[in-house]
């Protein structure tokens, strides 16, 4: 018998072009903020445009040693983001008259990109990641306490999301966000057949028996518990987000998906008549324009200054360094995506968003091309989380929808958000290793799942990309 085989390029190449892109695109932001704030070219210039592209280039050798078929394009991506933040960072400090939130940033961006790399050089194979299903569950409740323990808490900007430890401060948060993904990810890739039961059938909806909704309950819950005890409303929205995509894509039933927008619906009724900060960030997300609500305390005013921000910047922008983000309040973290949409205009706001959306849809592809069904969901959950932490605050910052805590993922200053997202970089890259690799030609079957029979596979578990492989009959 004959046998006809796609086999996958490395490609690793091609992201060495694109990485030079990137880092082109990171030294010219760089270049353009000195130039525009008569600023010369010294030698912390070019130390961190060197230090930047000793990091990018040891990520790409390690690629080459480790997963040379994974993903070309997700690390370039990253990297252009994360030099474009740090250019932002850099003038705004020279504005402010502060010299630290660049370094900081720098130092954050060396710590998170090394351990990217020791995530790359030291998991031999994503699903060993299985194993610590359970483990996943009580890391992400410990990381969730550990910002109510006394001591260690630290609250700022009306939330209790931090820890602080002598001069550090740390966000335990960003990291269960990714214990949270292998947890469900282990736990519905491995309870499937029986989520999947018959349930009661209510017009079009297949919903499930009830002892399988516990899961989503303890979701549901664990999410309204951030919310009411941390007063993190961003953070309750993609935990709770993040299960329900989850789920979606385990099983494809749509009645999950309506179990849970009405349990949305009820907590955040709940929480809006219960809570007295939710119903503040509602009634000023709805009167932001309203004089009253500009001026109070925690009022409206970031929001609005961030939106004159960007109608001044318009089509083109002002330029890098000639807009006015002075006035505006946590403009390196928050709104960010304000100083960006006001300097490099609309057409650079939208570059941004296009560059998002890449890296997502790449993330997604990672998640069709590989076979075991614990890849697919954990590929899907970090895409996913990543996703909608970038919709929520952008869509904050437009006044789509209330303004909450979180950072924009890769150019917002924050440590604890950028270490996450680089170690999520990492795992994505590794299942799209295992997605494109190459099969073994010795058999024709490759490692899937045990747990999913062929027959119970739903369309994610459909595998498409260049490892197909046709059998031609003799």
């Amino acid at each position: 018998m004959s046998q006809l085989l796609t086999v996958a390029k490395p490609r690793r190449n091609t992201e060495l072009l694109l990485l030079v892109l990137a880092l082109g695109m990171s030294a010219l932001a760089n270049a353009l903020v000195n130039m525009n704030l008569g600023r010369t070219f010294d030698n912390d210039y070019f130390t961190q445009i060197a230090l930047l592209t000793v990091l990018a280039v040891a990520f790409h050798i390690v690629l080459r040693l480790k997963a040379k078929y994974a993903d070309p394009v997700i690390l370039p991506i990253v990297v252009g983001l994360n030099g474009l933040g740090l250019a932002v960072i850099h003038r705004l400090d020279i504005t402010s008259g502060l010299s630290k939130y660049a370094p900081q940033q720098w130092m954050w961006t060396s710590l998170a990109v090394i351990c990217a790399i020791a995530v790359i050089w030291l998991l031999r194979d994503h699903r060993i990641l299985r194993r610590y299903t359970y483990i996943s569950l009580l890391a992400s409740v410990v990381l969730l306490i550990l910002p109510m323990v006394p001591g260690i808490g630290w609250s700022a900007y009306g939330a209790s999301v931090w820890i602080k430890i002598g001069p550090f401060s740390f966000q335990p948060g960003e990291i269960a966000k990714i214990t949270l993904a292998i947890f469900f990810a282990g736990y519905l890739s491995s309870n499937r057949d029986l989520i999947l039961l018959a349930g009661k059938k209510i017009g079009p909806l297949q919903l499930p028996r009830v002892r399988d909704l516990a899961p989503m309950i303890v979701a549901w819950l664990a999410s309204v518990g951030v919310l009411i005890f941390q007063r993190d409303l961003g953070s309750s929205i993609l935990f709770f987000g993040l299960f329900m995509v989850m789920i979606y894509v385990a099983t494809s039933r749509v009645s999950w998906i309506f179990i849970g927008l009405a349990l949305i619906a009820v907590g955040g009724v709940a929480a809006y008549q219960i809570f007295p900060h939710v119903a503040r960030r509602i009634d000023v997300w709805i009167n932001a324009f309203d004089p009253a609500y500009i001026g109070a305390d925690f009022g409206s005013f970031q929001v609005v200054e961030g939106l004159f921000g960007m109608a001044n910047g318009g089509l083109m922008g002002t330029g890098f360094g000639q807009g006015s983000p002075d006035s505006l309040p946590v403009a390196n973290s928050d709104m960010i995506i304000a100083v960006i949409g006001e300097e490099l205009g609309l057409i650079g706001l939208f570059a941004v968003l296009c560059l998002y959306a890449l890296l997502i849809s790449r993330g997604f592809r990672a998640a069709l091309g590989t076979r075991d069904a614990f890849g697919k969901l954990l590929a899907v959950g970090l895409s996913f989380a990543v996703a909608l932490q970038t919709f929520v605050i952008i869509g904050g910052v437009t006044r789509l929808i209330p303004l909450t805590g979180l950072t924009t993922p890769f150019l917002s200053a924050g440590g604890s958000s950028l270490l996450a997202n680089w170690i999520i970089v990492a795992l994505i890259l590794k299942i799209s290793d295992a997605a494109r690799r190459p099969i073994d030609t010795s058999g024709l079957a490759a490692p899937t799942d045990p747990i999913l029979p062929p027959a119970q596979i739903n369309p994610i578990n459909t595998h498409v990309g260049p490892r197909t492989q046709e059998v031609q009959a003799p």
